[in-house]
């Protein structure tokens, strides 16, 4: 059985927000180069598997700069929706799909500011690790889609293999966190955060348990990139 992460501090969410405040600027770019180009690719698998059909409404949770919600734009899709908790984030999104038909909406993961059974689809990428309650935000995604509507996330996890696992665990502890802080001029330890989150969340295995827990059906994981992500579709009855 899986354990929730230690809820945060009070002051946990603004500090977080804050960082990302920080890290706006150069965070596509740390996005690119850290994951050596893939985490495009993996947000487009989250489209794949997301399903959406013409009209459909779609909600991404933890939106960040917009990329995962710009291409579910693309899809066909009747109304798309990305909502961040940092506004330094959104202003970005803003700029960069300025003309397209996504609504920016600044809001809480664990509060969503939506009524019940308002979306066909509800994605997170990189983002239910930053949550204090991610079990709680799970909640709030099943309770805004609607029957028959896809909850997709993708997030990292640690590779297997005593090989692999070590040489991910070098880069992720001493390579990724030094270049990332000199790339986004960021002296307050943003990357190493990420570090450290990542090896505090849940692994792939106890996300998709903690979403049949949440009780979406048809829970189906798949590791991305030899083991680096992991992406995960369930089904709200």
């Amino acid at each position: 059985m899986s354990v929730e992460p230690q809820p945060a501090p009070a002051d946990k969410a603004l500090r977080v927000r804050e960082m990302f405040a920080r890290i706006a600027r150069r965070y596509d770019l740390n996005n690119r180069l850290h994951s050596f180009w893939r985490d495009q690719a993996w947000r487009r698998s989250a489209v794949r598997v997301a399903a959406v059909q013409p009209g459909q409404a779609v909600l991404d949770v933890a939106c960040g700069t917009g990329d995962l919600a710009g291409m579910f734009d693309r899809t066909g899709a009747g109304r798309v929706v990305g909502l961040d908790f940092c506004e330094e984030m959104l202003d970005l999104a803003r700029l960069k799909f300025a003309g397209r038909r996504i609504e920016w909406v600044r809001g809480d993961a664990m509060e969503l500011p939506f009524a019940d059974g308002s979306f066909d689809v509800v994605s997170i990428a990189f983002g239910i690790r930053n949550v204090s309650q991610p079990r709680r935000a799970l909640e709030e995604f099943v309770r805004v889609l609607r029957p028959g509507g896809r909850l997709v996330v993708l997030e990292f996890d640690r590779p297997r293999g005593r090989v692999l696992g070590a040489a991910a665990r070098f880069y992720l502890d001493q390579v990724m966190p030094r270049t990332a802080a000199w790339l986004a001029g960021d002296r307050e330890g943003a990357y190493a955060y990420l570090r450290d989150s990542v090896k505090a969340f849940w692994t792939a295995e106890e996300l998709a348990g903690e979403m049949v827990r949440s009780r979406l059906s048809d829970v189906v994981s798949r590791r991305l990139t030899l083991g680096i992500a992991a992406l995960h579709r369930g089904v709200r009855p």
